[in-house]
């Protein structure tokens, strides 16, 4: 059996990272488990920073004058070698449509793409709920941008004592216990109030590191940025599972 060609192809400026990750620019705590803390994910990735990205101007302000600045950055992670694009909150789901225009890869902005898929694979009767930063914020418009329904049940963090408040305001000190409270009794909060709660999404994507104790808490499946990503990477990068075994008799000589 001749050996085949083997050539490898150039274009890119960096190898081996198929997600590009638009990061806000922030200084508060990203815990492992956070999409900004490098050592989440499980296999490499690209950052690149929006300047003037604050969390507060993204999710209060609905990133009023940043789009062009993502779409640079967007840009410059393709170029790099970035393979599909991804963001660090939730909100930037108006710029869904805008980023995969300009850049012509895939791209993921937010959680809330999911939801309707999961809500395609739960039981009759039931439906997905959303867990947010900020509920006052978080819009029907957010929600269609996103291909989800604009009824589907949110709940924020708004009231609680420490998670939104040091997420939107960029403060350097987290209570991580106190954070998963807050996160915990919204989660309550939007079982009680909505029947029919199958599944929770975590719109926020600094709400990562506490999705066990959230499906530990509501006997629930919880799907957030993480799982979204982790799908996205599977397609971008398909695994290599080696080729076919030879005792198995699945390949053979011709």
């Amino acid at each position: 059996m001749t050996e085949r060609t083997r050539i490898a192809y150039g274009g890119k400026t960096l190898y081996g990272a198929g997600v590009g990750i638009l990061m806000l620019e922030t200084r508060f705590p990203r815990i492992p488990g956070d999409m900004g803390n490098a050592g989440t994910w499980p296999f490499p990735v690209l950052y690149k920073v929006v300047p003037g990205a604050s969390p507060r101007r993204v999710v209060c302000e609905r990133a009023q004058g940043l789009l062009d600045s993502f779409l640079a950055a967007a840009e410059e992670l393709v170029r790099l070698g970035a393979d599909g694009i991804t963001t660090t909150c939730g909100f930037l789901s108006l710029y869904q449509r805008e980023i995969a225009e300009h850049v012509g890869v895939p791209v993921a902005t937010s959680s809330l793409m999911q939801l309707p898929f999961i809500e395609r694979v739960l039981p009759l009767g039931k439906r997905a709920g959303v867990l947010t930063v900020s509920a006052a914020n978080l819009t029907a418009e957010h929600l269609r941008a996103a291909g989800a329904n604009p009824a589907t049940p949110v709940i924020g963090t708004d009231d609680g004592s420490e998670f939104s408040r040091v997420m939107i305001n960029d403060e350097e000190r987290l209570d991580v216990a106190a954070a998963e409270s807050d996160i915990l009794a919204a989660g309550d909060k939007l079982v009680a109030h909505h029947d029919g709660i199958g599944a929770v999404v975590l719109e926020c994507t600094n709400m990562v590191p506490y999705a066990r104790a959230v499906a530990q808490r509501l006997r629930l499946p919880v799907f957030s940025i993480y799982t979204f990503v982790t799908w996205f990477q599977s397609g971008l990068v398909p695994r290599d599972f080696g080729p076919p075994s030879r005792l198995a008799g699945e390949w053979r000589e011709r």
